[in-house]
């Protein structure tokens, strides 16, 4: 007689309902702390200092001085704009890599206005020329795929990823042309004398222009993607395209209204590094931002309001883990396994949140309830 319970799994993986929101906060809440916990013990048995010193020069990283404060702030402006730039386009499920190279592109642009127009225009009217080609340049680089997408079905993820190249090697070009002195291989501060083309500061802080503009972009990218037809079609065509061409939406244009707007909002967080922050160009400028974005929106459920969390935290770690790695001696390599201990269980939290675990017995027991 064949025995059915040595052929029964160990356990079942079954797909929850959606969570009360506290609930899926505890979970992550947990993680956390669990992640701590190990990444506390790890510190120990390798380094042998001390878990608490480390975790609290993590936390004076971002906290002990009002300038730590603010440039806490200032990067977690910057990284959640770009966040926000590509939550459009990921809720319709084009996977937009490209917001490196739209952001450059936006960058590149802002660069041209403050170097050519200089002497030609205004302070005033430099800084609209910049915010207008600023945006159209990062539209731009975000339509080109788009529109082979639409057309062709490209792959947008192999093809907003080359475009990221593109944009690269065009930045580098134009600083050779603008490079100051001849040969230095950087163009260095833009108008460091006359400031022309430098964003304003709001209050006497530098960076509060830039915080407050990304504050608005939040709450209007929410009220949008919520409240507004446009928003209401992305999500259609995401969950499903058939479903969407049926009931008369044109999935082309929506690809290419949404790209449009993604790519030029990434242009426009470019003009904010270039013009309000560094006050130059380089390809690095960006950061790494465009790419990180991609976490920050996948943890934070495309929910503009959530990713304000999700972009704290992961700015919170990069800059305490440049903090260790000065203050106690340790490599770079040590940081980001800290790093990565804290992110790999925040990531993993979201397994227990979309999905059940039922082992043997349990399922047993819940079958002779029923009966």
């Amino acid at each position: 007689m064949h025995n059915t319970r040595k052929s029964e799994p160990l356990f079942h993986i079954s797909r929850r309902g959606v969570l009360p929101w506290y609930i899926s906060w505890l979970i992550r809440g947990a993680a956390l702390l669990i992640a701590l916990i190990l990444g506390a013990l790890v510190t120990n048995l390798v380094t042998h200092q001390n878990p608490a010193d480390i975790y609290v020069t993590i936390a004076e990283a971002s906290f002990s001085t009002s300038r730590r404060r603010w440039v806490l702030c200032q990067n977690l402006a910057m990284l959640l704009g770009v966040s926000l730039a590509v939550i459009p386009a990921f809720r319709m499920r084009f996977w937009n890599l490209g917001a490196e190279g739209q952001m450059l592109a936006g960058g590149l642009a802002c660069t041209a206005c403050m170097i050519c127009l200089r002497d030609i225009l205004p302070g005033w009217a430099v800084i609209a020329a910049m915010v207008v080609t600023s945006l159209a340049a990062g539209a731009v680089w975000g339509v080109i795929p788009a529109f082979f997408k639409a057309k062709w079905n490209t792959n947008e993820t192999l093809f907003t990823l080359m475009m990221n190249y593109i944009a690269i090697q065009l930045v580098s070009f134009f600083i050779i042309v603008w490079e100051v002195p001849k040969g230095a291989g950087k163009i260095g501060i833009i108008n460091q004398s006359s400031m022309i083309g430098w964003l304003p500061s709001v209050g006497g802080q530098k960076y509060l222009l830039n915080i407050l503009i990304v504050g608005v972009l939040t709450a209007m990218m929410s009220i949008y993607l919520r409240y507004s037809q446009h928003g209401y079609e992305i999500s259609v065509v995401g969950e499903s395209v058939q479903t969407a061409r049926y009931i008369g939406i044109k999935v082309e244009s929506v690809i290419l209204r949404t790209m449009l707007l993604s790519g030029a909002l990434c242009g426009m967080i470019g003009m904010l590094l270039v013009g309000g922050t560094d006050h130059t160009l380089t390809t690095t400028i960006t950061g790494g931002r465009g790419f990180t974005a991609v976490m920050v929106a996948w943890l934070a459920k495309f929910n503009p309001v959530w990713m304000v969390a999700t972009s704290f935290l992961l700015v919170f770690l990069e800059k305490g883990a440049g903090d260790i790695s000065t203050n106690f001696g340790l490599n770079q390599s040590y940081s980001d396994i800290l790093t990565g201990i804290i992110l790999f269980f925040i990531i993993g939290s979201e397994f227990f949140i979309n999905y059940r675990i039922s082992f043997r017995n349990t399922a047993k027991k819940k079958e002779a309830a029923h009966v």
